[in-house]
């Protein structure tokens, strides 16, 4: 039996990729460790079919977690049995290559972000100029690698020399239950609550709109968000309902009228973005306002579930829900559209190339 040990930086209750991707890689024969994080106020970990650890860490976030983490993930790869080593994300980068090269190990690079390109990254020339010159360093080293969409696969190849493959954050099918109650005007707001995600023009977007905003997650722009809340006077009509297991989510997410996926144009991780969020609510049958960026508008060119708009105005976030609260047409043909792309965008098709991506390598 081939082991797979995959690294992160994150919850691994939380990470649906991840899950998705463990679970499958062990339903088909590999053994399967996926290490993550812990600290003073993690959670139990949920029991999976595949093996996990975390590592414990004092500091929380800055490069003193960073520095903290990758040290013990050195350490504890380096006395790990495995046949391959997976970094998910430039973070833990470093270790799996040291690891792999001192273990003669094969590895692999799992590119959840164009991480050098986020937002919070390219905002301060500092921290901008550590990763990109470590993802310019480390990143032709993995040979072996895919990403979340098209576009960063063909960046990565343009700028790094390697091809890698495709593989996207797309939910598992599941039956769909029929609701024939009325529904409360719900837009939701589901995901990572960090900055440029356009929760700043989607906040004070919701003073002209006739329904609440729920907001499901948090993140780095969590405590920004409340006051934006406040400064609007949106406290009756903009929640936040906090962070859900992957489990709960989809029930929230039926019971929303409206879904929105916002991004921010700063850096190439946001303008070549193919976000979970995106699917999930495909595979609920939400119509949702999402960005009229390159890989959001080649699957509605196709599909048309969302109405994509080109900026995060305000005035243009409000007129495109309002779009679909009040054009009863255009939100039912949307609705439609999302219950044929739901049997094509799911993780049962995408798991197919998962496994024969791994199969190849791991013969």
């Amino acid at each position: 039996m081939k082991r797979i040990v995959f690294t992160v930086t994150n919850d691994l209750n939380y990470d649906q990729r991840m899950i998705r991707i463990c679970t499958s890689l062990t339903n088909a024969g590999y053994s399967v460790l996926l290490i993550g994080k812990r600290n003073s106020t993690s959670l139990p970990l949920i029991t999976k079919t595949y093996r996990q650890k975390r590592l414990f860490t004092f500091f929380k976030s800055g490069f003193g977690f960073y520095a903290e983490y990758n040290t013990r993930l050195f350490f504890a790869l380096l006395f790990t049995k495995t046949d391959m080593l997976c970094c998910i994300d430039l973070d833990t980068m470093l270790p799996v290559w040291l690891v792999s090269k001192i273990k003669g190990t094969k590895r692999l690079y799992d590119a959840h972000e164009f991480f050098s390109q986020q937002k919070e990254i390219i905002s301060r020339p500092f921290v901008h100029a550590f990763w990109a010159k470590m993802e310019k360093l480390l990143v032709p080293k993995f040979k072996l690698g895919y990403a979340v969409s098209q576009s960063i696969v063909m960046e990565f190849k343009t700028r790094y020399g390697v091809q890698y493959e495709v593989i996207r954050n797309l939910p598992v099918l599941k039956d769909l239950p029929i609701d024939e109650t009325t529904k409360e005007k719900i837009i939701l707001y589901q995901g990572a609550v960090n900055e440029a995600r356009g929760l700043e023009f989607l906040v004070p977007a919701m003073k002209n709109i006739d329904a609440v905003l729920h907001i499901y997650g948090d993140g780095n722009y969590l405590q920004q968000t409340k006051k934006l809340i406040e400064a609007n006077n949106l406290q009756n009509k903009v929640f936040l309902k906090g962070k859900l297991l992957p489990h709960e989510l989809d029930a929230i997410t039926r019971q929303a009228t409206v879904a929105v996926n916002l991004v921010e144009n700063k850096g190439l991780n946001q303008y070549y973005s193919l976000a979970n969020k995106f699917f999930d609510y495909i595979q609920n049958g939400i119509p949702q306002v999402s960005m009229d960026f390159p890989e959001y508008k080649k699957i509605n060119d196709e599909y048309e579930v969302a109405v994509l708009i080109a900026n995060l105005e305000p005035g243009t976030i409000s007129a495109a829900i309002n779009k679909l609260l009040h054009d009863e047409t255009l939100y039912q043909q949307l609705l439609k559209n999302c219950l044929q792309a739901r049997q094509v965008f799911n993780w049962q098709e995408e798991e197919k190339k998962l496994l024969k991506f791994y199969n190849a390598i791991l013969v």
